[in-house]
């Protein structure tokens, strides 16, 4: 079993601040309600939140899935959009598209291209994270992959 102790302090109300803390690593991020949902704004949310750890958890994956197969990866950056449904006082967070740019090595082949297209389209069902939130929210990746 593996944890992942977080705390969060806050103060205010819609239009307060607060910061979110990694308590393993001592990161920590300010936090604030989005200027969408009539906050100050000031600092990231977990609408955001959500997206990113998606994001960054399907980089991760890939990469370490990109090292078992001995893929040349020259570099790997990945956007992700979070898109959450207003019904009235109803909020519904939807999908998330994760966009990964992944630049293969010069030398790579065919074959290796077609490696990566094939493990970019299933990375996401490997990550922890993708994998918390499926049944709740889509999830769909739409990888560009090139040599470079």
């Amino acid at each position: 079993m593996h944890e992942y102790p977080a705390s969060v302090v806050w103060a205010g109300g819609r239009k307060g601040a607060g910061k979110a803390t990694d308590d393993t690593n001592s990161v920590t991020v300010p936090i604030a309600v989005g200027p969408e949902f009539g906050g100050a704004g000031g600092g990231t949310n977990p609408e955001q939140m959500l997206a990113m750890a998606v994001a960054s958890c399907y980089l991760i994956t890939f990469g370490i899935i990109a090292e078992n197969r001995k893929l040349p990866v020259a570099s790997m950056e990945v956007s992700a959009i979070g898109e959450v449904e207003e019904n009235g006082p109803q909020f519904t967070y939807r999908k998330i598209t994760v966009r990964p740019r992944i630049v293969l090595g010069t030398g790579a082949d065919e074959a290796q291209v077609q490696v990566a297209e094939d493990m970019a389209h299933k990375a996401d069902s490997y990550c922890i994270i993708t994998n918390a939130v499926r049944d709740k929210v889509g999830i769909v990746v739409e990888p560009e992959i090139t040599v470079g």
